[in-house]
């Protein structure tokens, strides 16, 4: 990279916010995917406001060098990931709120507060931001927004994009565009704010986020129930579906993942259960009756043992086991081969409710035809699923099974009515998969858009389309 842009970046930000270490620059190199391409970038920026990411953008264009928008790298498609001689615009130094409206709901805020953060706020104000990524304590809001980052009260209120009502991107020309409105209406125009929305990083540098609060919810029950089979917990969710129950939280584990967890942070998980269901509900002084109806379609697909959680303590106790699935199974993948040579293959795919025991069905059969393992957990409520590939590194055969395998669930899912990602996004892991899901002509308007926003290709190359 020629010295003069670094000199620029310097005179523009300050010399603290523009790093060129190397053992710097690897930090930034890749988000959490396993088995996802990278090279160390050049240089890293930690603009502070949106008059100097404007900066950064027209000095990198002016160079020709490639940026890379970066929040926390909690992604897991490595869509963060950044290639030889590329720019990080990390926006980790955004993190003001910039306003909490309690009377309209609203929150304003720079894209690098992290998601806990504003959750902690808003409370405050008796309100809540519902979009809860598993990485929620974390991960940026910036970075759930250019995902469109789910979570485990999706079954009932919902994704990100859902509660994005504005925003403020900075364009590869340099140019600042305003999206979306503040109103709890509002049809004008195309739905630009829900473009960039899910865009990766490839339109656009998002610099400012408006997003809708709801009130706090009311008092929440949680329930557990232990199923003999992966396939009979997702006849279970088909039945709740069914019923027209609405649970605020509805996640799976199979025997993999609680064998993971209790051996990462013990804490008394059922770990002879071939698959277990957390669920919860927050209707308040309905709670009650409506756990007991989860819990009797549980019973009558053939659950072997419901519980309910008895106070806060034990449900925030099952809550957080949920969101150590990820980090235990990464633990579980580096021990299972020796030298730690254990990876993952992390799938996303999403299928309609009703086929949710046909994915978990032939899940097992890819298990078993490619003679790898792989553990299953996701957001069983809206049939997101997160099957991990265990694999061996230093393995050429396992490494071949594990593609074999990881191939072969996407096609399921797609044959199943599905979608080869239900939040974790494209970026570099399924951008084949992408091509084959949406077709010819969806990729042709998707190359469209890009060149349109993006005509040189400045903003994170080589990732989703």
């Amino acid at each position: 990279m020629a010295g003069s842009l670094i000199d620029d970046l310097r005179a523009t930000l300050g010399t603290a916010a523009v790093l060129t270490d190397p053992d710097l620059l690897r930090g930034y190199q890749r988000d959490e995917a396993d088995l996802c391409e990278s090279a160390p970038p050049s240089v890293v920026v930690r603009p502070r406001s949106t008059a100097e990411v404007v900066e950064v953008v027209r000095l990198a264009a002016a160079h020709g060098v490639p940026v890379v928008p970066q929040g926390a790298r909690t992604g897991l498609a490595g869509g963060a990931n950044t290639s030889e001689g590329a720019l990080v615009l990390a926006t980790s130094a955004m993190d003001r709120i910039l306003e909490i409206d309690p009377v309209n709901r609203i929150a304003v805020l720079q894209p690098g507060v992290v998601n806990a953060t504003l959750a902690a706020e808003v409370a405050k104000h008796g309100l809540r931001y519902p979009p809860d990524p598993g990485s929620w304590e974390s991960s940026t809001i910036g970075g759930n927004v250019s995902t469109n980052a789910g979570g485990m009260c999706c079954v009932k209120y919902g994704v990100t994009t859902e509660y994005v009502l504005g925003l403020e991107v900075v364009l590869a020309s340099g140019e600042v565009l305003r999206t979306g409105r503040r109103t709890a209406k509002g049809v004008a125009g195309y739905d630009l704010t829900r473009l960039f929305v899910g865009s990766e990083g490839t339109l656009g540098v998002i610099t400012e986020i408006t997003v809708s609060l709801r009130p706090a919810p009311e008092e929440s029950l949680t329930m557990v129930a232990v199923f003999p089979s992966i396939a009979t917990a997702g006849a279970a969710v088909a039945e709740i579906s069914a019923q027209g129950l609405s649970p605020s939280l509805l996640e799976l584990l199979d025997q993999t993942h609680l064998r993971a967890i209790e051996a990462y942070r013990p804490m008394g998980l059922r770990t002879d259960a071939r698959a277990l269901l957390l669920a919860a509900v927050d209707t308040g002084s309905r709670a009650p009756a409506d756990l007991a109806q989860l819990a009797a379609a549980c019973t009558a697909t053939g659950a072997d043992e419901v519980f309910t959680a008895t106070d806060p303590v034990e449900a925030a106790a099952l809550l957080q086991a949920r969101r150590l699935a990820h980090p235990a199974m990464e633990r579980f993948a580096a021990e299972a081969f020796p030298a730690g040579n254990g990876g993952l293959f992390l799938d996303d795919v999403a299928v309609p409710r009703s086929r949710l025991a046909a994915l978990l069905d032939g899940i097992e059969r890819i298990a078993a035809e490619e003679e790898v393992l792989i553990g299953v957990v996701g957001h069983a409520g809206d049939g997101n699923m997160h099957p991990l590939i265990v694999v061996d590194r230093a393995d050429p055969v396992s490494m071949a099974r594990s593609q074999r395998a990881f191939d072969a669930i996407m096609e399921l899912a797609l044959a199943l009515g599905g979608t080869c990602t239900g939040e974790h996004g494209v970026g570099l892991l399924k951008r084949d998969w992408l091509a084959r899901e949406i077709g010819p002509v969806g990729v042709r308007v998707h190359q469209a858009i890009k060149a349109a926003l993006d005509p040189t290709g400045l903003f994170n190359p080589g990732k989703v389309i």
